[in-house]
């Protein structure tokens, strides 16, 4: 007797449709010091909920509590997962003000790269700038020790561990005071003040 059960073609799993380019948003905000980049939270601590006004929209990665600017939100899983795998790269763009006065051997170290607990860091690239001209203030400000220089950097990631950039510079011994996300990938602040969000074209490249 023929075997059903053993033979029959099990019915097709469903595919989830993608997100059409008529339904897809993408929200480019300028995160706050001091706010999760999540919308609930149950200790009471501040979150996307007071600033962003839209359901069905999740962060495309993390940015910590104690960093600054760009998160992108979006209701694409496709385009989540090709900004945040390791595998994908996409370049990141932080400015970071750091304690102490590091030499161009000391950045060449996490130009090359350096080996943290979770592993050795992908080439990276450094370079020391001029505080940018279109920071904001931060509410609090950042607590400086009149005794010891600072300097700013612009650092380049293509990969997004947990609080990578700090443990890098505190490896080389100058920890950050201060860490502001600018790109990830094509998308930037672009003028985008502290606090605020708009929607872009789902066009826009990656």
């Amino acid at each position: 007797m023929f075997n059903k059960s053993r033979h029959s073609k099990r019915p097709p799993r469903p595919i989830r449709s993608p997100v059409s380019q008529q339904a897809r948003k993408i929200i480019l905000f300028n995160k706050p010091f001091d706010v999760l980049p999540q919308f609930t939270d149950e200790g009471g601590r501040r979150t996307l909920k007071e600033f962003i006004p839209l359901s069905g929209v999740y962060a495309a990665g993390r940015l910590d509590r104690d960093s600054e600017g760009l998160l992108l939100l979006t209701n694409d899983g496709k385009l989540q997962a090709k900004l945040t795998q390791p595998g994908k790269r996409t370049g990141k763009t932080y400015f970071v003000q750091v304690e102490g006065d590091p030499t161009e051997q000391d950045l060449q170290r996490l130009r090359d790269g350096v080996t943290l607990k979770d592993g050795p860091t992908l080439p990276a690239t450094i370079e020391r700038v001029a505080e940018p001209a279109w920071l904001w203030p931060r509410h609090p400000p950042v607590r400086e020790r009149k005794s010891v220089p600072d300097c700013w950097l612009k650092i380049v990631l293509h990969e997004g561990r947990n609080r990578q950039v700090r443990r890098m510079t505190a490896f080389i011994g100058f920890p950050t005071l201060r860490l502001i996300r600018y790109a990830i990938g094509s998308y930037t602040l672009d003028n985008l003040a502290s606090g605020e969000w708009r929607e872009v074209s789902s066009m826009q490249g990656v």
